[in-house]
């Protein structure tokens, strides 16, 4: 019998991943004055590249682990992929900018300076995905500073505050945009505002498009624990020829 645990929807492999690299950087941490303080007498003016390295892939661990546990409980809000693996290399460049700034102040302006000619033009609608980057990039800089201890601590202590946050219910009703392909030319419009009247899902068609795959735009009002994926799966089933996919996307504030 294989034996499965999940919490929080998060797949038990991602948790013994997190917990173990967790003991080690405590682990690690606890002995790493030690370490530094050797490789201090050995090459007192130059970094260690090996010990950077280290450094490097403690950070980028840390930023997998994170990014793993976020994805499973961020529900049923889409994130692309580019957006994981920049949460990914966002830890590791915390720790690459606390390894080049060191002690020296007139590296911190030069990196600042630097940062600042880079335009982030990729939105983060959701404010908590927006911290947890932030929270990304600090793991980041402890692991370039060798604080591991803080880092494995700090990292399971976000992952656990991810689990209960992500299940505590949604109270609030959900802005959404469905939109439904249809496998031809025709729409099956009667059938799909049947299931989200039968759901209690307000909507107002707001464009169809005709053609060779005929696509209808809906904005929806979706109320707390209404599973988009089970409703989904219901406009299939009713429709088992005509719907080809059904995509839903938060509404911007600016287009509500």
């Amino acid at each position: 019998m294989r034996f499965s645990l999940e919490l929080g929807g998060i797949p038990s492999r991602h948790l013994a991943r997190a917990l173990g690299l967790c003991v080690v950087l405590v682990a690690g941490g606890l002995y790493w004055r030690a370490i530094l303080t050797a490789a201090a007498k050995a090459a007192p003016t130059l970094h260690n590249p090996f010990i950077e390295l280290l450094k490097l892939t403690a950070a980028f661990a840390i930023g997998l682990v994170v990014t793993s546990v976020h994805k499973h409980t961020r529900g049923e809000r889409e994130w692309s992929t580019s957006m994981e693996h920049a949460q990914i290399l966002l830890c590791v460049s915390g720790a690459l900018m606390m390894i080049i700034i060191g002690d020296s102040l007139a590296r911190a302006f030069g990196i600042a300076g630097a940062a600042s000619i880079i335009r982030f033009r990729t939105p983060v609608d959701d404010p908590k995905d927006a911290i947890i980057l932030f929270l990304s990039l600090g793991f980041g800089m402890a692991c370039g500073l060798g604080a591991f201890a803080l880092a494995g601590l700090g990292m399971v202590f976000l992952c656990v505050a991810m689990v209960y946050l992500a299940r505590q219910p949604e109270r609030q009703p959900r802005r959404m945009v469905l939109a439904v392909a249809a496998a031809g030319e025709e729409l099956p419009i009667s059938q799909i505002q049947e299931v989200l009247d039968r759901n209690g899902v307000t909507f107002e068609q707001r464009e169809v498009a005709h053609g060779p795959e005929a696509v209808v735009k809906y904005r929806v009002v979706v109320q707390p624990g209404l599973s988009l994926e089970d409703l989904s799966d219901e406009l299939r089933r009713t429709t088992p020829e005509g719907i080809k996919s059904v995509v839903w996307e938060r509404a911007r504030k600016k287009n509500e």
